[in-house]
Parts: C-alpha cells; sequence; structure tokens
C-alpha cells in the first residue's frame, strides 16, 4: 500500500498546484497534441486469489519381490487442490507511453487516451509446498484407497510484460493538466512448478510414487486480459515537452492455466514406472504504478 498513499498525496498535490496556477495568462497547453514519453514506475505487485490443482497417475509393471514372488501390475492415480499464498513485490520498471488528447471547443476540458507498457519482470515463490491428494491403486482386481501429497520444491508466479489503453477526461490550466481515466489492460503472466513429486500413505508407509530421482518441473505462460484505472498531473516545460506523473491501479482477470507432462522412474528392483503429471493454476495479478515521464507533444 505504500505505493497507493504515497500517489493519492503526490496527485492530491499536483492537482491543489494545477488549481491555484490558474491565471489570466494565455496557456501553453497545445490545444490538442499527440505525444510520447519515456520513464520509469515504482510498482507494487500482488498475487490473490491463487489456487492450483494437481492429479498424478502411475503404472507399475509386473514384477517380483524380494523373495522372487511374482507380483501383479499396478495402476493408480491420485488428484486434489490447494490454495497457494504468494507474497507481494515491489519493483522499479521502465515505462514507456503515447496517446493523444485535445481540448473541448472553447473550453478548458479535453479528452484523450494514453497507451502504457512496463516490464516488469517480477516472480513471487513458495517454496516447499504441497497439494494434498486423494486416490487409489488397483491391483490383482483389488482397490486400495490413499491419502498422500504433491511436494513442489518451488512454486512460481511471474509477471513480464503489462499493457493498457487508458481513454481520459481532463482539464487544462497554464502549464498543465489533470486527468482521470480507466481503460482495459494486457499482462504476459507465467506460472512455474518446480522439482513436483508425489507422495502416498500406504500400509502406514510414505512411498513416494513418482520417484525421488526424476522430479519434474512444468511452467505454462499465458496473455492475460484485465481491467485499470488512471489519475494524473502534467507539468508543461514550453508547448513541446512535458512531464507526467500518474498513479495506475490494474487487475488481470482470473484465468487458469494447464501444465503437465509424463514421468518415469526406474526403481531398484523391478521394470520402469511410468504416468502422468496434470495440473491447473489460477489466480489474479494486481498492480499499483506511481509513474513519472518526460513526454515531446506534436
Amino acid at each position: 500500500m505504500k505505493v497507493k498513499s504515497k500517489a493519492v498525496a503526490l496527485i492530491a498535490f499536483s492537482f491543489s498546484v494545477c488549481t491555484l496556477a490558474q491565471t489570466s495568462s494565455v496557456s501553453i497547453v497545445p490545444q490538442s497534441a499527440f505525444f510520447v514519453g519515456l520513464g520509469v514506475s515504482e510498482n507494487t505487485i500482488g498475487f490473490s486469489n491463487q489456487n492450483t490443482y494437481g492429479r498424478g497417475t502411475s503404472y507399475t509393471p509386473p514384477t517380483q519381490d524380494k523373495l522372487g514372488i511374482p507380483q501383479a501390475s499396478i495402476t493408480g492415480s491420485a488428484a486434489g487442490s490447494t490454495g497457494v499464498t504468494l507474497g507481494n513485490q515491489n519493483t522499479a520498471a521502465p515505462s514507456l507511453q503515447a496517446g493523444y488528447f485535445q481540448h473541448f471547443s472553447g473550453s478548458n476540458w479535453m479528452w484523450g487516451g494514453k497507451f502504457a507498457y512496463s516490464y516488469l519482470g517480477t516472480t513471487s515463490t513458495v517454496n516447499n509446498m504441497l497439494i494434498p491428494q486423494s486416490g487409489g491403486y488397483y491391483q490383482a482386481g483389488t482397490y486400495t484407497p490413499f491419502n498422500g501429497n504433491y511436494v513442489v520444491r518451488s512454486y512460481q508466479q511471474t509477471i513480464n510484460h503489462q499493457m493498457s489503453l487508458m481513454p481520459f477526461i481532463g482539464r487544462s490550466f497554464e502549464k498543465s493538466y489533470v486527468y482521470f481515466g480507466a481503460g482495459p489492460t494486457l499482462a504476459q503472466t507465467k506460472y512455474n512448478i518446480n522439482q513436483i513429486t508425489g507422495f502416498a500413505d500406504m500400509n502406514g508407509l510414505t512411498t513416494s510414487v513418482t520417484g525421488l530421482s526424476t522430479p519434474s518441473s512444468y511452467s505454462a505462460s499465458q496473455w492475460v486480459f484485465g481491467a485499470g484505472a488512471v489519475i494524473g498531473a502534467t507539468y508543461f516545460i514550453d508547448p513541446t515537452w512535458f512531464l507526467d506523473m500518474s498513479y495506475t491501479y490494474s487487475v488481470t482477470g482470473n484465468q487458469t492455466s494447464n501444465w503437465g507432462g509424463a514421468w518415469a522412474d526406474n526403481p531398484a528392483i523391478g521394470g520402469t514406472r511410468t504416468g502422468t503429471n496434470t495440473g491447473t493454476s489460477s489466480g489474479n495479478v494486481t498492480t499499483q504504478a506511481l509513474t513519472i515521464t518526460l513526454n515531446k507533444a506534436f
């Protein structure tokens, strides 16, 4: 919330300065202009409503035990889900924007819109996460239920690229204008499930179903639409150059991504065990950005 509180105070201060600065002098704010700008943003990123689901299957071929007694093949599966708590992250990022504004005829009020882009490249991680599992296995026509867990060495969500398109309404003064807008956003997010291993509690023992020697890792990347709002203030150094300071709050949609693949394990006794790990992950990413850019008006 640090970015948000600073942004509210700074935008309120900027609005007060712009209001007090209004005089009878001719405004240097253009009646209309295209503009491009480059700057930096300070971002607070939150990962909320996080949930992951995992399902594992396994097949153990017929074998013999240590005494040479034949053992029938084993086919099993288990599934379950859990909420995931990921910590907020703070990061500075380069920011690019481009837009257009135009005054209403004979008025200090104006309309416009701007496109903004930032590369956030920020990851939140939780280590040694458990995904509870419930299932069972068949052997020689007999079904045996069991409970267990997927153990994930590290679970991560990343937000990389973030873009927004914000139509806005504003009011100009002698050397500045203030504005408010809202519009759609688009962000690239990614899940990483690193070194996942399935365990089952059978006959009072915790057994590695998918094998300890070959833990699997998966990832899923997606582009997610969302929405955001912006409030900002500008200061014109001259009619073609101006500073723009803004606070933006945005949130992505809650999109579900699929991950998974096959696994294989070679135990000390018996043939190669095989199976699949499949799952889904979902959640929102919220971004609060305090941005300052230097802009050129055309």
